[in-house]
């Protein structure tokens, strides 16, 4: 007896429903375990991490700030865009420092053990809550030191704050006329969407581990991977990410103050530009004292640069006065 055209279509359409749904059903699954994983994790790897430096009340919140060293004069320094833990990542420059300055390491609101902020990652906003960590501190006279994205809120620093900033060196600091792309706010919502799924910590997971290479002690790269997953694409961060296009246009009137020492150390080989070195010497070139020094290193030349930077920032700095 032969099987009905419309009966064979049917059983085929039933047995591809039960696998597409099946498959639905595996997708759901995986996805509530990954976030439910990420909300275990979080919460279990927050009580691993171990404090470290001290928390200053700045606009209703807590700033986490880490100082080491007594010397006479203080250096600044602020971290580049989506440094997880700030104190713990410039450890080597902060260590060669600390002998000779009173090192100041800030950690911006979004970043290492300081609270998240609400408030619009403008370079105006930025520069506002650094001066008053530092007014917290009775700190009001220093030499600023910034990494990359730093070099555009220290531009702006230095203006509004030229009597209280000594000298400003740049750690392959950005410079507005090499300008970040603009991101758009529905990239922004994916990442963020990204995050709270739990499918980032997943990525992480199944990635090259960037940290371990890094030329820092076990207990060390553990707590900055701890920090890492923390605070990696937070609010916070997604909101300074989307401001930077705009922070880098704002900033492209400004110059550095004629008699303000200016020191940039930055790599000599960019790879997305060959105008890296031209930029940084045309922001000393109306300096009363400035100086352009390159490293054959990458943009985190501090890690394994720090001595250089140290013995050539304290002569420059000697030849300055």
């Amino acid at each position: 007896m032969k099987m009905k055209a419309g009966t064979r279509t049917s059983k085929i359409l039933n047995i591809l429903l039960k696998v597409v749904g099946a498959i639905i059903i595996a997708i759901v699954l995986f996805l509530a375990i990954v976030y439910t994983v990420n909300l275990i994790s979080n919460k279990s790897e927050q009580n691993k991490i171990e404090p470290y430096g001290q928390l200053v009340p700045v606009d209703g919140k807590n700033m986490n700030v880490y100082i080491q060293g007594k010397g006479e004069e203080t250096v600044v320094l602020l971290p580049g865009y989506g440094t997880a833990a700030p104190a713990l990542d410039f450890k080597a420059l902060i260590d060669e420092l600390s002998p000779f300055y009173k090192v100041v390491m800030i950690e911006p609101f979004g970043y290492g053990l300081s609270d998240l902020t609400k408030k619009e990652r403008s370079t105006e906003n930025i520069v506002s809550e650094i001066h008053e960590a530092l007014q917290a501190l009775n700190i009001d006279r220093y030499i600023l030191m910034g990494h990359s994205i730093s070099g555009i809120y220290g531009l702006d620093y230095v203006n509004k704050y030229e009597n209280e900033v000594s000298a400003f060196v740049g750690l392959d600091s950005s410079v507005p006329s090499i300008s970040e792309r603009k991101i758009e706010a529905s990239e922004l919502r994916t990442i963020n969407l990204l995050k709270k799924s739990g499918l980032i910590r997943l990525q992480m997971k199944f990635s090259a581990d960037p940290i371990a290479e890094l030329p820092f002690d076990d207990k060390t790269k553990e707590q900055m991977r701890l920090i890492n997953r923390k605070n990696i694409f937070n609010p916070t961060q997604l909101n300074e990410a989307g401001m930077m296009y705009s922070n880098f246009k704002s900033a492209e009137s400004l110059t550095f103050p004629k008699n303000l020492p200016l020191i940039f150390f930055i790599q000599a080989n960019q790879p997305a530009t060959d105008r890296w070195i031209p930029e940084h010497e045309k922001q000393v070139k109306d300096s009363v004292h400035g100086k352009v020094l390159t490293f054959e290193e990458g943009h985190y030349l501090y890690r394994t640069k720090a001595k250089e930077i140290v013995e050539n920032f304290r002569v420059f700095m000697e030849e300055a006065k």
